[in-house]
């Protein structure tokens, strides 16, 4: 990622695509935005936004989800698949999602207790990390 340190820029919430937009009024209604930025690389664009509790969120250039780390808290059960979140009351109840990270072929999950769980984009466990 280093190469596109330097493309990154801020931008006002406003400026964000309107699904990003939605998301944060939806599920982060009460957390301030503290930093939005753009990131522009040679064949994609992506969004950055940071909350007031260190929450981060990374979108795709349509505004979709890509990334959500909750540094302080946990990830809002509304943002997890279905299926995983039956995985994980099956088999880590009590264990809430800190991080997850999708993309198109998989979601990488991490767990309170520090566990990674990575799953293919049919929602079946490919890694334990």
């Amino acid at each position: 990622m280093a190469a596109n340190a330097g493309n990154e820029k801020p931008i006002s919430v406003n400026a964000l695509p309107a699904k990003a937009q939605t998301l944060l009024n939806n599920h982060f209604n009460g957390q301030k935005v503290m930093l939005a930025t753009i990131e522009s690389g040679v064949v994609s664009r992506s969004y950055d936004v940071v909350l007031q509790n260190g929450t981060k969120l990374e979108f795709d250039k349509k505004g979709n989800l890509t990334e959500i780390n909750c540094k302080q808290g946990i990830v809002p059960a509304l943002l997890i698949p279905q299926a995983i979140k039956n995985y994980l009351k099956d088999n880590y109840a009590g264990q809430s999602v800190k991080k997850i990270e999708m993309n198109k072929n998989e979601y990488e999950v991490e767990l309170t207790n520090g566990l990674d769980l990575t799953f293919n984009k049919h929602f079946q466990l490919i890694d334990i990390d």
